[in-house]
């Protein structure tokens, strides 16, 4: 087994993490059979690549959508994870899509089964969810360490309307998990409210070891600005 550190000083989103987590050594091929699974590849495909981040390399997991999407709640979404045969990733996806929709319900005053994701979003999210889940099982990870949250400041679009960063589904799972926030002097989003689940639901020591030795390094890269560094570094780590 081992221990997995996210140091998510870029923030973190759904994306990144399995671009980092796949930078580790998870079998792509396997990933691969495992999202067919669960019969919509007719929604999307995947492109993993190495991409250059302000002069660092790291790796990029990209859902390319195509077709029709539809909108989905927690409910459908958990029919789709049915479909999936390792009880180990499917246990765990249902937990972070949990974690979202009880979010989301919170934030828009709704029941957790009027909560739909969105036609685009619920594809995305499916797709970096359980690919997440199964990178987790598939590098036999026991206990995750995550650093200090980092977020922008300013304000982001939603919908046609204006909020604050953190967006209220992020800053809900926040608070509801007691995970530790730094805003940073930096304008945009850096936490998504996948990013932030997948934190809440992952994390389960509070203080990284005094001493350790990192084992590996993945590094995934964020898709929004190619002028910082955006990545998150995922760390195999071993307690001395």
């Amino acid at each position: 087994m081992n221990d997995l550190y996210l140091e998510c000083y870029y923030g973190i989103s759904g994306d990144m993490t399995v671009a980092a987590l796949l930078d580790l050594g998870v079998d792509q091929d396997k990933l691969k059979a495992t999202l067919q699974k669960l019969a919509i590849e007719e929604e999307y495909q995947i492109k993993i690549s190495k991409v250059n981040k302000a002069g660092i390399e790291a790796n990029d997991f990209n859902v390319i959508l195509k077709g029709n999407h539809e909108k989905r709640n927690l409910v459908e979404i958990n029919k789709i994870l049915d479909r999936l045969h390792d009880e180990k990733v499917k246990k765990l996806a249902k937990r972070i899509f949990e974690v979202v929709a009880i979010t989301e319900a919170r934030v828009h005053g709704v029941s957790i089964d009027e909560v739909t994701f969105h036609e685009v979003g619920a594809t995305d999210s499916i797709i970096d969810i359980v690919s997440t889940a199964f990178c987790i099982v598939n590098l036999k990870i026991a206990r995750v360490y995550v650093s200090t949250l980092y977020e922008g400041e300013g304000l982001i679009k939603c919908k046609n309307k204006e909020i604050p960063i953190p967006a209220p589904a992020v800053l809900n799972i926040i608070s509801t998990y007691h995970l530790p926030l730094r805003i940073i002097k930096q304008e945009g989003e850096m936490i998504t409210p996948t990013g932030a689940a997948i934190v809440a639901t992952l994390k389960s020591e509070e203080n990284l070891p005094q001493r350790f030795t990192i084992k590996k390094i993945g590094l995934g890269a964020g898709k929004k600005y190619p002028d910082r560094p955006s990545i998150l570094r995922a760390m195999i780590i071993e307690n001395l």
